[in-house]
């Protein structure tokens, strides 16, 4: 674990491959703005998991961007994460401080929360009490040069049996839209 100089706990990981992760989505012209394909991936990801909501995220240095993005709703700009989440003007960007994207990016291995207060490293994060988080799922999307760009996951506001079913699930389709953002890079979409 890691620890900040006063000797409390970091509930954020040192992310030493921001840069040149940020170097590599602007290569991909990647992180910075919607993706209607990303939406689609992620009103799939919501149906194939049942879960309310769904992001595909790139993070860099300081923030995460939900480029793709799944609500109950319907809708795509993310205010429906809660009304703390809406008073406090959370859209598809997030305090890179907040979730639990930046642990799998850095760790570079899904994580599954099946109950986020059940782990006292995890129940601390902001978005438990800012915005009602209760379970997550996430993988990461490492592209071909070995490069952790960001995730995929999966939230809800109750707690879920995701299970290795859930495991497994995500982790395919983190593949598959590796895939996709291959053949973008080669032109073949």
């Amino acid at each position: 674990m890691t620890y900040d100089p006063t000797g409390h706990l970091l509930l954020t990981p040192i992310d030493k491959e921001a840069p040149s992760r940020v170097q590599r989505l602007r290569q991909l012209g990647l992180g910075d703005q919607p993706d209607p394909a990303f939406d689609a991936f992620a009103d799939r990801l919501a149906e194939v998991t049942g879960a309310p909501f769904s992001m595909v995220n790139f993070i860099d240095e300081n923030r995460q961007f939900f480029a793709g993005l799944h609500t109950p709703q319907g809708t795509h700009s993310g205010t429906e994460l809660g009304a703390a989440a809406a008073s406090s003007g959370v859209s598809r960007y997030m305090a890179r401080d907040h979730g639990y994207c930046p642990h799998v990016v850095v760790r570079r291995k899904a994580l599954v929360l099946e109950d986020v207060c059940d782990y006292p490293r995890f129940a601390g994060n902001p978005v438990v009490d800012e915005i009602g988080i209760r379970s997550y799922l996430g993988a990461p999307l490492i592209d071909r040069t070995g490069m952790a760009l960001g995730t995929i996951c999966v939230v809800d506001t109750e707690p879920r049996p995701w299970g290795r079913a859930g495991l497994e699930t995500i982790k395919s389709l983190a593949a598959e839209l590796i895939e996709q953002i291959h053949r973008r890079e080669d032109g073949r979409i």
